[in-house]
């Protein structure tokens, strides 16, 4: 079933600041934009957030976070070239301060990609019937667009284009609406640098940063050099053990964690929870915020995988669910986030295009209060700058220009579905080919991994009593689906605190590879599960319906 039609909902031409009542509604992106002064088209554009978002009457401002912010963090000082650059919008005003090149000597003089047209999103449907747009090197100048190579190719603010932020800010109320005045975005170079400059802003060597106890590998390493020691949160299908958090925080004794003061800072992937799949209920992600408010946390949501949430899993033989039938049954049907629920301030929201668009666009963007957002930019300011200018002027043109926030809903449908059809394949190929006696496994309702959990203590070497370390057998567990020509990544890549923990797992990707190759891998994987726990005789083989069965030589003896 193709995703609902995309709603008027034009791409306008101007924007700035302007006062506005209402909650942002899918609809209302136009007429606010018609109601607001016109956007700058100058370069390195001075851009906040409160241009383009509700006013927030009768919300509260959120909470002073000073408490919390490290040293570095307080001493960053705007960059006095980027202060000086907001000058650049003065009427009349000659510039031989900054040192932006002429975009004369740019070799480029267009940009050119081809695109999907909402709904035929397919990879074949673009390539018969998609849109071919363009972006020139002086279309500002000439009224085609508020957005071009001029501008896009050059020096800009750390917050990023002004176009392009308006876009996703509208994006983020119409989503999130968050609770509190004073929220703010600010673009990046993707939620890497994000958590990396979250971890300076908030901690010192020696803090503990609390996160699920199998975690994003790439952001333990990334604490791990700062000094930050990272304390597992016990977890279960559903995610992050609030009951367990609260626990170590109300009986935190600094004597027995080297003097460490009580951690203040959580890191979490509540949707398609990298490695595990497990994506956080509404009513678990309500208690994880009443854990933080209770010992004053400040939360990291990370959520990359937001927009790949599936439709339920019913089985091999099961009718699907239908899909939503318009954009608000679409929003409805997410489920909400840790920063809608956010009245305090004390959530830093990283959302990224990585995959949702594609990872190459090294572009992504955070939401939190007016203070955290500042701090940020300051420290972007004199490290990563800003996104790509390619990479923005690429989605600025596609997002707003082409699809629009409708046209942006309509593929997010769409990859909704794409996704439940990936994670569908997995899961029945685990079902067909796995032996169900060691291995097992929940359907993840979101993100792109299959977390699949191995009983080791079935293995021939534990039930012959021999001493053998876990970490060991989990290597010879790898190593047999290696040998049988599937690469998985062992979940011992992902603890938190670089412990073995009790428990094997193995993490799979569904998101890459092609169906077909999707369930050969698993039917490898299954069979060097069975070679390695002796369940396969050799002349066994597993049929398509998930049992085994004997091979009959031609002499008709099995």
């Amino acid at each position: 079933m193709p995703p609902p039609s995309a709603l008027d909902v034009q791409a306008a031409t101007d924007t700035q600041a302007a006062t506005f009542v209402d909650r942002l509604s899918l609809n209302g992106v136009s007429a606010r934009r018609r109601k607001a002064p016109p956007v700058s088209t100058g370069l390195a554009t001075y851009a906040s957030s409160d241009m383009f978002k509700s006013p927030g009457y009768g919300k509260l401002n959120a909470k002073r976070w000073d408490h919390i912010l490290t040293e570095e963090a307080h001493a960053r000082e705007m960059s006095s070239l980027k202060a000086a650059s907001q000058l650049l919008k003065t009427p009349g005003l000659i510039s031989l301060g900054g040192g932006l090149p002429s975009s004369t000597v740019f070799p480029f003089e267009h940009l050119q990609v081809k695109v999907p047209r909402p709904p035929h999103f397919s990879e074949i449907e673009t390539r018969d019937s998609g849109l071919l747009i363009q972006a020139g090197k002086h279309d500002a100048a000439e009224g085609k667009s508020i957005y071009d190579i001029h501008i896009a190719f050059n020096y800009g603010q750390a917050t990023g284009s002004v176009q392009l932020l308006r876009f996703v800010t509208e994006h983020t109320e119409i989503v999130h609406h968050p609770p509190y005045q004073d929220w703010q975005c600010t673009l990046n170079v993707g939620s890497t640098a994000a958590f990396e400059m979250a971890l300076r802003t908030f901690c010192t060597r020696g803090d503990y940063l609390m996160t699920e106890e199998y975690s994003f590998c790439t952001a333990l390493e990334t604490a791990s050099p700062l000094g930050v020691k990272c304390l597992g949160i016990k977890m279960d299908q559903d995610g992050l053990l609030p009951t367990h958090m609260d626990s170590l925080l109300s009986n935190w004794s600094p004597s027995e964690h080297g003097g460490a003061k009580k951690p203040f800072l959580l890191y979490t992937v509540p949707t398609g929870q990298n490695p595990t799949g497990a994506t956080q209920s509404v009513r678990r992600r309500r208690e994880i915020y009443a854990v933080a408010q209770k010992h004053d946390l400040y939360i990291l949501e990370d959520e990359p995988y937001y927009f790949l949430q599936m439709q339920p899993y019913t089985g091999a033989d099961a009718p699907d669910v239908p899909p939503p039938g318009s954009h608000d049954a679409f929003l409805d049907a997410l489920v909400p986030s840790l920063l809608s629920m956010d009245t305090d301030g004390r959530v830093m929201r990283m959302d990224s295009f990585s995959k949702v668009i594609a990872p190459g666009m090294r572009t992504g963007w955070i939401t939190a209060s007016a203070q955290i957002v500042e701090r940020i930019v300051r420290y972007a300011e004199v490290s990563t700058q800003m996104p790509s200018g390619v990479s923005q002027l690429v989605l600025f043109k596609l997002l707003d220009e082409t699809w629009g926030h409708s046209g942006y809903l309509d593929w997010l449908i769409w990859m909704r579905l794409e996704y439940t059809r990936k994670r569908d394949n997995i899961v029945i190929a685990c079902e067909r080919f796995l032996p169900r006696e060691i291995a097992s496994w929940v359907a993840p309702e979101a993100g792109m991994f299959h977390w699949i959990k191995v009983d080791w203590r079935k293995h021939p070497l534990i039930q012959q009593g021999k001493e053998v370390q876990l970490l060991e057998l989990e290597e010879k567990i790898w190593r047999a689906g290696v040998d049988s020509g599937v690469l998985t990544a062992k979940g011992s890549w992902f603890r938190a605190e670089g412990d073995t923990g009790e428990d094997m797992f193995f993490r799979t990707t569904f998101a890459a590879a092609g169906e077909k190759d999707v369930v050969e891998a698993v039917e490898r994987f299954g069979k060097g599960l069975r070679v390695e726990f002796g369940l396969l005789e050799e002349n066994a083989e597993v049929n398509g319906n998930g049992t085994e069965e004997t091979k009959v030589g031609t002499n008709g003896c099995a």
